[in-house]
């Protein structure tokens, strides 16, 4: 007697796509309800696949899925977003690269993410249709995203005096607090403006809705993106490849 395979359907975003056989594809998938999960797409590389859509990278689609052994297997879907917007513009797509490198990296194997995958969903938007500057959207989501995974910074005042606003800010990217500059270094240091320090603040205290609803001056957007680059590479303690292609772009 045949066993029945038991389907189960969720809303997925494809963080990675990896060719294998013939006409196959691995995708690694962040759900809500399954958190990061490795799906393969049988026959998606064919010509006429009705996988193909949702076997793209940054494909959001319902899937309909099913488990076999450790595996699960992409039985059919339904796009709901490809955020297009990103495929026009090469600075835009390596941007959400390195957005979708970071969180897969954060995201535990079957574990829930659902503030993960809103995040994520949220930046690409922010990307692709809202048309933010990718100056601002990669320090905002890079610091959310390691709050959300448990490094969130203590940003309140500075840690060694208790001044709530600190003079000359430097953040520590080890230890994760804010001191003032004549407070001492501790050789792992980055330096911000007060007005950097402040967007810091409402990108880690503020809603999710109005992540990216800050503005700052050319060079204080800069000290908060060093910072948020310096910052994750302490805590996370990884070079990501899709950071180096970005750069890359920019030049």
């Amino acid at each position: 007697m045949a066993v029945q395979q038991v389907k189960t359907v969720v809303g997925g975003l494809v963080l990675r796509v990896t060719d294998t056989k013939e006409s196959d594809k691995i995708l690694t998938v962040l759900t809500a309800e399954l958190g990061k999960i490795s799906v393969i797409a049988r026959g998606a590389r064919q010509k006429n696949s009705r996988l193909a859509a949702a076997s793209q990278l940054f494909a959001w689609s319902e899937m309909t899925l099913y488990k076999r052994g450790e595996w699960y297997y992409l039985s059919a879907a339904d796009p709901m977003e490809l955020f297009a917007g990103l495929q026009t513009d090469l600075v835009r797509l390596s941007l959400a690269a390195y957005l979708s490198e970071l969180t897969e990296f954060v995201a535990g194997e079957d574990t829930p993410a659902p503030e993960l995958l809103r995040l994520l969903l949220n930046g690409l938007y922010a990307l692709s249709a809202l048309k933010k500057p990718p100056t601002a959207v990669k320090p905002a989501f890079t610091f959310r995203l390691l709050a959300l995974a448990g490094f969130e910074p203590m940003v309140d005042g500075c840690a060694v005096c208790g001044a709530e606003t600190a003079e000359q800010p430097m953040l520590d990217v080890v230890q994760g607090v804010v001191r003032c500059r004549k407070c001492g270094h501790s050789g792992q240091d980055v330096p911000l403006s007060e007005a950097a320090l402040a967007a810091l603040r409402h990108i880690l205290q503020g809603s999710d809705k109005k992540l990216y609803a800050f503005s700052l001056p050319e060079d204080d957007l800069k000290l908060l993106d060093r910072a948020a680059e310096a910052f994750a590479a302490a805590q996370l303690e990884r070079n990501f490849r899709t950071l180096g292609y970005y750069k890359a772009v920019l030049i």
